[in-house]
Protein backbone atom coordinates (compact mmCIF):
# COMPACT_ATOMS: atom_id res chain seq x y z
CA UNK A 1 0.00 0.00 0.00
CA UNK A 2 0.96 3.51 -0.80
CA UNK A 3 1.62 6.37 2.26
CA UNK A 4 -0.93 8.40 0.34
CA UNK A 5 -3.92 5.34 0.56
CA UNK A 6 -3.33 4.52 3.96
CA UNK A 7 -4.31 8.84 4.58
CA UNK A 8 -7.78 7.51 2.30
CA UNK A 9 -8.39 4.55 4.36
CA UNK A 10 -7.76 6.73 7.62
CA UNK A 11 -10.23 9.06 6.22
CA UNK A 12 -12.94 6.70 5.92
CA UNK A 13 -12.72 5.01 9.13
CA UNK A 14 -12.98 8.88 10.82
CA UNK A 15 -15.72 9.59 8.00
CA UNK A 16 -17.74 6.47 9.52
CA UNK A 17 -16.87 6.91 13.06
CA UNK A 18 -18.05 10.60 13.14
CA UNK A 19 -21.38 9.78 11.70
CA UNK A 20 -21.37 6.60 14.36
CA UNK A 21 -21.04 9.04 17.02
CA UNK A 22 -23.42 12.11 15.93
CA UNK A 23 -25.66 11.46 12.76
CA UNK A 24 -26.04 14.56 11.81
CA UNK A 25 -22.62 15.84 12.19
CA UNK A 26 -21.19 16.51 8.38
CA UNK A 27 -24.71 18.05 7.40
CA UNK A 28 -24.34 20.46 9.98
CA UNK A 29 -20.41 21.51 8.48
CA UNK A 30 -21.93 21.59 5.23
CA UNK A 31 -24.14 24.22 5.43
CA UNK A 32 -22.67 26.79 8.04
CA UNK A 33 -19.42 28.26 8.61
CA UNK A 34 -19.46 30.16 11.31
CA UNK A 35 -15.98 30.74 12.88
CA UNK A 36 -15.27 32.85 15.41
CA UNK A 37 -11.30 33.10 15.05
CA UNK A 38 -8.66 33.21 12.61
CA UNK A 39 -5.97 31.00 13.82
CA UNK A 40 -2.02 31.88 11.94
CA UNK A 41 0.20 29.19 13.41
CA UNK A 42 3.31 27.44 12.16
CA UNK A 43 3.00 24.61 9.70
CA UNK A 44 5.11 22.46 11.23
CA UNK A 45 3.17 18.88 11.74
CA UNK A 46 2.91 18.85 15.18
CA UNK A 47 1.13 22.39 16.04
CA UNK A 48 -2.65 21.33 14.32
CA UNK A 49 -4.44 24.11 15.67
CA UNK A 50 -8.07 22.17 16.22
CA UNK A 51 -6.33 19.09 18.39
CA UNK A 52 -4.44 21.60 21.03
CA UNK A 53 -7.32 23.70 21.34
CA UNK A 54 -9.76 21.17 21.84
CA UNK A 55 -12.40 22.65 18.93
CA UNK A 56 -14.41 20.94 16.54
CA UNK A 57 -13.92 21.39 12.77
CA UNK A 58 -15.89 24.86 11.87
CA UNK A 59 -14.95 26.88 15.26
CA UNK A 60 -11.26 28.29 14.01
CA UNK A 61 -10.14 29.40 10.30
CA UNK A 62 -7.05 28.56 9.87
CA UNK A 63 -3.92 29.74 8.36
CA UNK A 64 -0.35 28.40 8.59
CA UNK A 65 2.81 28.80 7.33
CA UNK A 66 6.85 28.52 8.31
CA UNK A 67 7.40 30.07 11.31
CA UNK A 68 4.12 31.63 12.02
CA UNK A 69 4.65 34.87 10.08
CA UNK A 70 2.76 38.04 9.06
CA UNK A 71 4.51 39.64 5.71
CA UNK A 72 3.01 42.50 4.46
CA UNK A 73 3.47 41.37 0.89
CA UNK A 74 1.98 37.95 1.39
CA UNK A 75 -1.17 37.75 -0.57
CA UNK A 76 -1.85 34.14 0.95
CA UNK A 77 -2.25 36.09 4.44
CA UNK A 78 -3.60 39.17 3.43
CA UNK A 79 -6.48 37.01 1.65
CA UNK A 80 -7.36 35.07 4.39
CA UNK A 81 -6.66 37.45 6.79
CA UNK A 82 -9.46 39.86 4.38
CA UNK A 83 -11.80 37.09 4.25
CA UNK A 84 -11.86 36.09 7.78
CA UNK A 85 -12.21 39.84 9.12
CA UNK A 86 -15.00 41.12 6.17
CA UNK A 87 -16.78 37.82 5.89
CA UNK A 88 -16.44 35.72 8.08
CA UNK A 89 -17.12 38.67 10.86
CA UNK A 90 -14.04 37.17 12.80
CA UNK A 91 -13.97 38.76 16.67
CA UNK A 92 -10.67 37.12 17.68
CA UNK A 93 -7.00 36.39 15.36
CA UNK A 94 -4.41 34.36 17.40
CA UNK A 95 -0.97 34.06 16.52
CA UNK A 96 0.39 30.83 17.59
CA UNK A 97 4.01 29.81 17.65
CA UNK A 98 5.69 27.11 18.99
CA UNK A 99 9.19 26.77 21.18
CA UNK A 100 12.03 24.47 19.32
CA UNK A 101 10.35 26.13 15.97
CA UNK A 102 12.95 25.04 13.12
CA UNK A 103 12.21 28.38 11.01
CA UNK A 104 13.29 30.36 14.27
CA UNK A 105 16.38 27.84 14.56
CA UNK A 106 17.37 28.18 10.80
CA UNK A 107 17.16 32.12 10.86
CA UNK A 108 19.75 32.03 13.50
CA UNK A 109 21.95 30.51 11.34
CA UNK A 110 24.36 32.01 8.88
CA UNK A 111 23.49 28.95 6.59
CA UNK A 112 22.45 29.56 2.38
CA UNK A 113 18.58 27.80 2.61
CA UNK A 114 18.27 29.20 -1.22
CA UNK A 115 16.58 31.53 -2.84
CA UNK A 116 12.42 30.85 -1.18
CA UNK A 117 13.73 29.71 2.67
CA UNK A 118 16.12 32.75 2.42
CA UNK A 119 13.22 35.59 1.70
CA UNK A 120 11.29 34.16 4.47
CA UNK A 121 13.69 33.78 6.67
CA UNK A 122 15.03 37.26 6.51
CA UNK A 123 11.70 38.03 8.32
CA UNK A 124 12.42 36.29 11.51
CA UNK A 125 16.42 37.79 11.08
CA UNK A 126 14.54 41.13 11.14
CA UNK A 127 13.05 40.10 14.53
CA UNK A 128 16.24 39.13 15.48
CA UNK A 129 17.79 42.34 14.87
CA UNK A 130 14.90 44.14 16.34
CA UNK A 131 15.65 42.27 19.82
CA UNK A 132 19.67 41.61 19.41
CA UNK A 133 20.90 43.51 22.70
CA UNK A 134 18.42 41.18 24.65
CA UNK A 135 18.95 38.24 22.62
CA UNK A 136 22.88 37.80 22.18
CA UNK A 137 22.30 38.39 26.50
CA UNK A 138 20.88 35.15 26.82
CA UNK A 139 23.42 32.52 26.78
CA UNK A 140 21.67 29.41 26.43
CA UNK A 141 21.36 28.74 22.64
CA UNK A 142 18.15 26.67 23.33
CA UNK A 143 16.59 29.45 25.83
CA UNK A 144 18.09 32.24 23.01
CA UNK A 145 15.77 30.19 19.90
CA UNK A 146 12.92 30.22 22.66
CA UNK A 147 13.07 33.59 23.23
CA UNK A 148 13.21 34.59 19.77
CA UNK A 149 10.04 32.40 19.33
CA UNK A 150 8.48 34.46 21.39
CA UNK A 151 9.44 37.83 20.30
CA UNK A 152 8.89 36.73 16.53
CA UNK A 153 5.21 35.59 17.49
CA UNK A 154 4.92 39.13 19.67
CA UNK A 155 6.15 41.40 16.16
CA UNK A 156 3.44 39.22 14.10
CA UNK A 157 0.76 40.39 15.91
CA UNK A 158 2.30 43.87 15.72
CA UNK A 159 2.69 43.15 12.09
CA UNK A 160 -1.20 42.37 11.81
CA UNK A 161 -2.09 45.86 13.49
CA UNK A 162 -0.32 47.89 11.11
CA UNK A 163 -2.48 46.50 8.24
CA UNK A 164 -5.31 48.52 6.81
CA UNK A 165 -7.97 45.66 7.44
CA UNK A 166 -7.18 45.20 10.53
CA UNK A 167 -6.93 48.84 11.59
CA UNK A 168 -10.71 48.98 9.07
CA UNK A 169 -12.31 46.70 11.64
CA UNK A 170 -11.24 48.52 14.42
CA UNK A 171 -12.69 52.16 13.46
CA UNK A 172 -15.70 50.29 11.95
CA UNK A 173 -16.94 47.42 14.09
CA UNK A 174 -14.27 47.49 17.33
CA UNK A 175 -12.82 43.88 16.51
CA UNK A 176 -11.35 41.67 16.19
CA UNK A 177 -8.75 41.42 19.19
CA UNK A 178 -5.16 40.22 18.75
CA UNK A 179 -3.49 37.47 20.54
CA UNK A 180 -0.42 36.70 20.37
CA UNK A 181 0.55 32.94 22.15
CA UNK A 182 3.04 30.13 22.39
CA UNK A 183 2.81 26.25 22.04
CA UNK A 184 4.64 24.04 23.90
CA UNK A 185 5.54 20.69 22.77
CA UNK A 186 7.35 18.84 25.56
CA UNK A 187 3.77 19.62 27.65
CA UNK A 188 1.09 20.47 24.98
CA UNK A 189 0.13 23.76 26.73
CA UNK A 190 -0.22 27.06 25.17
CA UNK A 191 1.31 30.41 26.95
CA UNK A 192 -0.09 33.75 26.16
CA UNK A 193 1.85 36.58 25.12
CA UNK A 194 0.42 39.55 24.63
CA UNK A 195 -2.83 41.16 23.48
CA UNK A 196 -3.85 43.78 21.41
CA UNK A 197 -7.30 45.00 21.78
CA UNK A 198 -9.20 46.25 19.37
CA UNK A 199 -8.89 49.72 18.54
CA UNK A 200 -5.41 49.85 20.59
CA UNK A 201 -2.88 52.87 20.29
CA UNK A 202 0.41 51.32 17.44
CA UNK A 203 3.10 53.30 15.91
CA UNK A 204 1.86 56.79 14.02
CA UNK A 205 3.94 56.27 11.12
CA UNK A 206 1.76 52.64 10.40
CA UNK A 207 -1.59 54.21 11.30
CA UNK A 208 -3.99 55.18 8.48
CA UNK A 209 -6.34 58.65 8.99
CA UNK A 210 -8.30 58.56 6.18
CA UNK A 211 -9.68 54.97 6.49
Amino acid sequence: MKLAERLLLENKAWAAEKVQDDPDFFSRLENIQQPEFLWIGCSDSRVPANQITNTMPGELFVHRNVANLVVNTDTNLLAVLDYAVNHLKIKDIIVCGHYGCGGVKAAMTNHDFKLVLNMWLRNIKDVYRLHRAELDAVGDEDKRVDRLVELNVMEQLRNLAKTSIVQRAWKEHNRPHLHGWVYRLSDGIIKPLLDIEAGADIDPVYRYDDL
